[in-house]
């Protein structure tokens, strides 16, 4: 594991799109086997984050992940994990482990693969996890941390993205102060390492 800090992108960034299969299909009333950004248009807060199954950081926060979307999720905020680890080097990150991996924790959110890793690169994710929060326009108002804590320190609330969701429901901007999310390293395909 190398330890990776997000890129702190530039914020007022457009959200890249995507169209992803999906490990979990029923999560939702859309009758396809992907997922694509436009599905959320109606999404005042789109919440996009670059997880994955085996890092001991995206596990931590896993639990607080899901609460948030559960407690957000009347407030027209949408979740969206995806996985962008290539599976050869790394089978438990494997779209059928995904599927297992989201059955057994009851993901209320779309957990989407990322194969070719174009979209993880069109983001300019590095880490896992690595978050991204749009506006109701897809600009990036909030690029960081779920919160403080880290694996062995702390149980994580996810207080930071929430904060910056609940500043950007209420007045459309996010003014709370921005520190990078730090985990994992995206598992790169060789030659697919970003500049």
């Amino acid at each position: 594991m190398a330890l990776t800090y997000s890129r702190m992108v530039d914020l007022a960034m457009q959200a890249p799109p995507f169209d992803l299969p999906t490990a979990n299909p029923a999560i939702d009333d859309l009758d396809k086997p992907t997922r694509s950004l436009d599905d959320y248009a109606g999404a005042k807060v789109l919440v996009v984050v670059f997880t994955c199954n085996h890092c001991p950081y995206a596990r931590h926060v896993e639990d607080a992940l899901i609460r948030f979307a559960r407690d957000y999720a009347g407030r027209g905020v949408q979740v969206v994990a995806i996985c962008s680890n290539d599976t050869e080097a790394y089978p438990e990150d494997s779209f059928e482990r995904m599927a297992a991996r989201a059955a057994a924790k009851s993901y209320p959110f779309p957990y989407l693969h990322d194969a070719t890793q174009s979209v993880a690169r069109a983001y300019q994710a590095v880490c896992t996890p690595d978050v991204f929060v749009f506006d109701a326009g897809r600009r990036l108002a909030y690029r960081g941390r779920i919160d403080e804590t880290r694996p062995g320190q702390g149980t994580a609330t996810a207080a930071d993205l929430r904060q910056a969701v609940d500043e950007l429901l209420a007045s459309g901007t996010v003014t709370m102060e921005q520190v990078p999310s730090m985990g994992c390293n995206i598992k790169w395909k060789p030659g697919n390492e970003p500049q």
